[in-house]
């Protein structure tokens, strides 16, 4: 009986320590998180505080006669979903026009050409916007208040990829011919990307429908 008794106090004793070394790391753990969590705040706190100095400097210059002409807006902006939308129907109404004319002279049948440019006008019409929207989200490629050549390039280039695509599915199931769909989708990509590239440009210097982000406000 004594030894059974010992044995069991022992187990006891084991399990406690046990329990504790688990409670024990579970401390630890929740601790650095909070401290991580801190550093953080701390971190956003000091920067928040840099940006209340810079204000705080600003007001102080004008109030003692600085001119507000010295204070350089912020070329950042964001284009609105209005805009998006004109750009979209607008492009589809030009793309349209050159769909059409392909489609016609190498499938011989209005019916067809039709048909392909109406798919192709309620289905790049929504996807145009959709892709207009997500690339409004990044300023890459945007400076001086404007897209630069290269986000004109590059916006081209990856709304004629899906292009493509589309205008041969839409040929070959209107067409029911895979070469004349080919013919059509290839003649729209090479003078396509050239014109929407174009258009893109043309777009950059249009003030209508942009939002600047201005650094901060008096």
């Amino acid at each position: 009986m004594p030894v059974l008794k010992m044995t069991e106090t022992l187990d006891s004793v084991w399990n406690a320590a046990l329990n504790t070394d688990v409670a024990a790391k579970q401390l630890e753990l929740e601790l650095s998180k909070q401290q991580k969590e801190q550093e953080k705040i701390v971190a956003k706190l000091e920067e928040t505080k840099k940006k209340i100095g810079v204000l705080i400097k600003k007001k102080t210059e004008y109030l003692n006669g600085a001119s507000l002409g010295a204070f350089q807006p912020s070329l950042n902006f964001e284009e609105t979903a209005l805009r998006s939308i004109v750009k979209a129907i607008m492009w589809r109404i030009i793309a349209g026009s050159v769909t059409f004319y392909t489609a016609f002279s190498f499938s011989k049948s209005l019916k067809t050409a039709l048909s392909i440019v109406g798919s192709d006008f309620l289905s790049k019409a929504v996807t145009m916007f959709i892709g207009e929207r997500l690339m409004n989200k990044s300023q890459a490629g945007r400076k001086g208040g404007g897209d630069a050549v290269g986000r004109s390039l590059a916006k081209a280039l990856i709304w004629r990829l899906f292009a493509i695509c589309n205008t041969l599915a839409a040929g070959m199931f209107f067409a029911k011919d895979i070469k004349i769909a080919s013919k059509i989708a290839g003649s729209d990509a090479i003078f396509k990307t050239f014109l929407m590239f174009n258009y893109e440009r043309v777009w950059a210097k249009v003030e209508w429908g942009k939002e600047y982000k201005p650094d901060f406000y008096i």
